[in-house]
């Protein structure tokens, strides 16, 4: 079984400069001349860690990570300030920091939500793009917000639920999110910290099929976990800013860029559905169904795959 590459650090850091005042934090690792591939975080609002450089192969890759907007090292903070923070302008950045580095074409490597926006950026860059990887993926349709927020993982983790929906008063439980939405962007700052400590615990409850410490206190960090919140609600209040059914609407416009989608059985987070039917619609793409996995990218079945469709892709694109 594969496993994550030893640490590495960054060869070059750059503060890119995109709409005022945001400035988006850009680094590379791995051979500078090696084959283009970014890695698109997830969240919205996670930013980049420490091993989401690890899944490549350093000899081979340049590797691009970059924190997106109010996330992680980029500037402003989300917190109070989700003014300019939108999908439309985050596919604007990934574009900018693509012509910033020099890069002609590029393979995107993006988890959960990272899927959501590499598939938006593709579809909207098909020339930029020469593959994809593509992990625990969300469509961004009313039943995947439903599913996990609404009526779905309830069902499996009914004792987590009830701990979810506790800050929420009875008679706004018709509407998780935007009653998070409410708490997060109120002025009562008791309120919003508990709120976020809630919404982020139920994520990462989730998020595994054996519950891991490790991942479940990455999702609870305090300053991550109001991030993480406050800019999800924020995107799913708004539908990611897209049609709920332009991912695969859309889906003829990656025909010509090769895909792997991997994918967690018991993904509690985004069903496994979500592959299921991207992989339908786009011809160009092969699926990997883990079968003792669930949503996080370092469960070792997720990371086993993952580090070998990168793999896959040196040898494809040498």
């Amino acid at each position: 079984m594969k496993v994550l590459f030893p640490p590495i650090k960054p060869y070059a850091q750059h503060t890119l400069d995109v709409d005022s005042p945001h400035k988006i934090y850009v680094e590379e690792c791995g051979d500078p001349k090696g084959i283009p591939i970014v890695f698109v975080h997830g969240g919205p609002g996670a930013g980049c860690t420490l091993d989401d450089r690890r899944y490549f192969d350093p000899q081979y890759y340049r590797i691009v990570l970059f924190d997106q907007r109010g996330c992680g090292r980029s500037t402003p903070a989300s917190f109070g300030n989700l003014d300019k923070n939108n999908t439309a302008a985050l596919v604007s950045d990934m574009e900018a920091i693509r012509i910033f580095l020099g890069i002609d074409r590029w393979i995107l490597f993006g988890g959960s939500w990272g899927a959501t926006l590499s598939l938006v950026y593709a579809q909207q860059y098909p020339a930029r793009v020469m593959g994809m990887i593509l992990r625990g993926v969300f469509l961004n349709r009313k039943q995947d917000y439903q599913w996990l927020y609404q009526a779905g993982a309830n069902l499996i983790f009914p004792d987590y639920w009830e701990e979810f929906i506790a800050p929420i008063p009875l008679e706004e439980r018709n509407n998780l999110i935007k009653a998070y939405y409410k708490l997060l962007s109120g002025d009562d700052e008791v309120a919003r910290m508990n709120a976020a400590k809630h919404w982020s615990q139920w994520e990462g409850q989730c998020a595994t099929l054996i519950p891991c410490k490790a991942v479940l206190e990455r999702f609870m960090n305090p300053h991550a976990a109001m991030n993480l919140a406050l800019i999800e609600t924020h995107y799913f209040m708004n539908t990611c800013f897209i049609s709920d059914t332009q991912i695969l609407r859309d889906a003829h416009k990656l025909e010509n860029i090769p895909g792997i989608i991997v994918h967690g059985r018991y993904d509690m987070v985004c069903a496994l559905e979500n592959a299921y039917a991207l992989h339908k619609a786009w011809n160009n793409s092969e699926l990997h169904i883990v079968r003792e996995a669930g949503h996080s990218a370092l469960e070792a079945g997720i990371v086993d795959v993952l580090v070998n469709a990168a793999e896959i892709m040196v040898r494809d694109h040498r």
